[in-house]
Parts: structure tokens; C-alpha cells; sequence
């Protein structure tokens, strides 16, 4: 699977690491809910270090379909709702 990370780039990831990352997105969901802004932060900071540490970047010169897409890590609450599917940010 590719995955683009909005304003860095895009890694490719093993699909057998959706588990890890589905718990993240679950937590991010939660927090987004309940407007809890700190969880929030830290929980899309280490859902992303978690595509990172997991995935294998692709060259800044590829141009592969991406088959996810996750906001920046400075993205605001709302920008990062807009984003969303009824799966959260990743499905499943």
C-alpha cells in the first residue's frame, strides 16, 4: 500500500501493518470526538511516526497513486475531520 504523509512525501507499507496502525486511528477518532486537542496532537504525531518507522519511503521523484492519505503533522482538528471516512482516517 502507498501512503501519502500531506506535505512530506509517500511510503509504501505493508498491508499486515494496518492493525497497528487501525488502533492509532481509533484513539485519534476518540479524541477528535471529544475535542481532547493534547491526545489529539500526540496521538497523530505517533500515528505518523508510525507510517514512517513501518514504511518504506519512495523516491521525491515517484509519482505512485496513493492509496492513503494522512494529513500533515501540523494539521488542525478540523482539517483533519474533513479528511475523514466513517472509518476514520484509515479503513478498516
Amino acid at each position: 500500500m502507498i501512503v501519502r504523509i500531506m506535505g512530506e512525501g509517500q511510503v509504501r507499507l505493508a498491508d499486515d501493518h494496518l492493525t497497528e496502525l487501525n488502533k492509532l486511528d481509533d484513539e485519534l477518532l476518540a479524541e477528535m470526538e471529544s475535542g481532547d486537542e493534547p491526545g489529539f496532537r500526540q496521538t497523530l504525531a505517533a500515528l505518523l511516526d508510525a507510517v514512517r518507522r513501518l514504511g518504506s519511503p519512495l523516491p521525491d521523484d515517484s509519482l505512485e497513486p496513493s492509496e492513503l492519505i494522512l494529513p500533515a503533522p501540523d494539521a488542525s482538528l478540523d482539517e483533519v475531520r474533513a479528511m475523514l471516512s466513517d472509518d476514520g482516517l484509515i479503513p478498516g
